[in-house]
């Protein structure tokens, strides 16, 4: 037969203050933010950042005009892929990013209203996704595309057969 009842002395109450102590010393590791260092690269902030430019509504395309033009020959190629990145340039630092953007807009959109939106995008995806506080969007538009202009290229695929 078993004793359970305790005997005199041998009892043992804790102190608030040493329950405390004793669980602090069992999980006294840091947070998980002061394990280790995150280092985000430029290219990982300047995907997110093309990406998000080209869900606004209004947005044709993005780079300059040698940047496309460059970029089409490039994805015309067997295996080529379009260019998440053309027309984007990203700074990163330990705690903030900067973003510059080459647009092409399309016609009939309202350009300040278009950069607004772009801006409002980027700002909220890079921040949610690397938790990087934007500091400034740059919103270049170098060229406006119009009703019935082809992209450079296309209409050379019609014209002998």
């Amino acid at each position: 037969m078993t004793d359970t009842t305790p005997r005199p002395g041998t009892e043992r109450h804790w102190s608030a203050d040493e329950t405390t102590a004793q669980h602090s010393a069992k999980h006294s590791l840091d947070a998980p933010d002061s394990r280790g260092r995150t280092t985000i690269a430029d290219t990982v902030a300047e995907k997110i950042a093309g990406m998000a430019t080209r869900e606004v509504p209004g947005i044709h395309n993005l780079g300059s005009g040698m940047a496309r033009t460059i970029g089409g020959v490039r994805e015309r190629m067997p295996g080529g892929q379009p260019s998440i990145t053309r027309g984007v340039h990203v700074e990163v630092g330990e705690h903030q990013t900067a973003v510059d953007l080459d647009v092409v807009v399309d016609y009939g959109f309202p350009i300040v209203d278009v950069a607004a939106d772009v801006r409002t995008n980027v700002i909220a995806a890079v921040e949610r996704m690397t938790g990087l506080e934007v500091v400034e969007v740059n919103v270049a538009v170098d060229d406006i595309n119009l009703p019935g202009d082809e992209e450079e290229g296309e209409g050379d695929e019609h014209r002998v057969e």
